[in-house]
């Protein structure tokens, strides 16, 4: 990793040079990086070292109250912000139908009532409307918007945290996708009473490294108790220092230019997301993805219509470049459009086939991953094109050997 001065935990892992013999874990007994909690190297669960030195400067540079680091990724953020929102009183959370899976997951296991806001998802999942928002705030506790989102577009924020202040309701963000924008107009902290950063997703960190935030002090209290519940007891140092790292990579201005302008030249879909160029294939992105791969380029997904290709600090100038050049010339095929026919979810379930799941109701949410945001929600009538898509995906969730579970119908 590129030095970055005054990272408190790479510089401690960096200091232990002496031989160190290891009666403790992990298994490997290797030590180095890789270490456990040990008198120099602080504690997660309790930090007052170079942990909490870390989580300070995060805290700092994000504009939070509070900043708590993660190695588990994203989803024990959101499971933490959630837990906190049940802890301050609050028992249903409006989330838009395409959250992600973390999100309805994590209103599962903490018995919170759901509030789903419908949003349309041609051709791919998008942000709901203000109005479906507040239709949506006004029958819940709390609010929790995805920003910004796997395809690189934001809801209205301004105009949600407004009408959260209106109700005097909280509003939680999802900004896994987002932790690159700290510092700039578009990021979640400027608007949420709690938010979570998925670091290793935009930032150049390891994989599984976030960090989740809380703006006040009220919600950093609710989110102090609650973290401690929701992540590993036996978080990665390697992980943790490389979170740190990453918020304290310089910006490249001149690379989100260039990733400005690419988007531009291969007709990629407009979005304020630096990030995340999704460039339309339709019924070519298989063999565009193949012709990709071929030439070592593998994009973050194919969601049966767009090639998503997502950048971070660390991407390369002649990587883009190299990008432009194999793209510039393939062919572009037809989108495909989903089509929604609501059916309905009663009755006993069972497993079947995808060949043989179309016109029958879905049971459970199934979908690509990633973006692992719903492709079929329970209670829609599987389509062809629909079932098509799940088919021919690499990785798919909520499907099981192949087969979809759906409602039994009389016949």
């Amino acid at each position: 990793m590129k030095r970055v001065p005054h990272c408190h935990i790479l510089e401690m892992l960096r200091a232990q040079k002496k031989p160190h013999i290891s009666f403790h874990t992990p298994g490997h007994k290797r030590a180095g990086a890789d270490i456990t909690e040990l008198p120099y190297s602080d504690n997660l669960l309790s930090p007052h070292g170079v942990i909490a030195r870390a989580e300070e400067d995060i805290a700092r540079i994000a504009g939070a109250e509070r900043a708590f680091l993660l190695t588990d990724g994203s989803t024990a953020g959101v499971r933490a912000m959630l837990l906190a929102l049940r802890e301050a009183g609050i028992s249903r959370v409006a989330y838009p139908v395409f959250a992600h899976k973390s999100v309805k997951d994590g209103c599962y296991l903490l018995g919170l009532e759901g509030v789903e806001i419908p949003a349309p998802r041609t051709p791919y999942p998008r942000q709901p409307s203000l109005a479906a928002i507040e239709a949506g705030l006004n029958e819940a506790g709390a609010l929790l918007l995805t920003s910004p989102d796997y395809y690189g577009n934001f809801p209205p924020l301004r105009e949600a945290a407004a009408l959260c202040k209106e109700q005097h309701k909280p509003l939680v963000l999802d900004g896994a996708h987002g932790a690159h924008l700290y510092g700039t107009p578009l990021y979640a902290g400027n608007f949420a009473q709690m938010w979570v950063d998925g670091a290793h997703k935009s930032l150049p960190a390891m994989t599984q490294g976030a960090a989740v935030f809380a703006g006040d002090a009220f919600w950093a209290e609710k989110l102090s108790s609650a973290v401690v519940r929701c992540r590993t007891t036996s978080p990665s140092y390697p992980i943790l220092a490389s979170v740190e790292y990453a918020y304290k990579y310089p910006r490249r201005q001149e690379l989100e230019r260039a990733a400005a302008a690419l988007k531009e030249a291969l007709g990629a879909e407009d979005n304020a997301d630096w990030t995340k160029i999704v460039v339309p294939f339709g019924s070519e992105c298989r063999r565009a993805e193949a012709f990709l791969q071929r030439h070592g380029v593998y994009p973050e997904f194919n969601d049966g219509n767009f090639l998503m290709f997502y950048l971070s600090p660390a991407t390369k100038g002649r990587e883009l470049a190299l990008l432009r050049r194999l793209i510039k010339g393939l062919p572009r095929g037809e989108l495909s459009f989903p089509e929604e026919r609501a059916g309905v979810p009663a009755g006993r379930v069972r497993p079947v086939p995808l060949k043989e799941a179309v016109g029958r109701v879905c049971a459970a949410e199934c979908g690509l991953f990633p973006p692992c945001v719903p492709l079929i929600l329970r209670g829609e009538r599987i389509t062809a094109g629909a079932a098509a898509r799940l088919a021919a995906a690499a990785n798919t969730f909520g499907l099981d050997g192949g087969k979809i579970l759906v409602f039994e119908e009389d016949a």
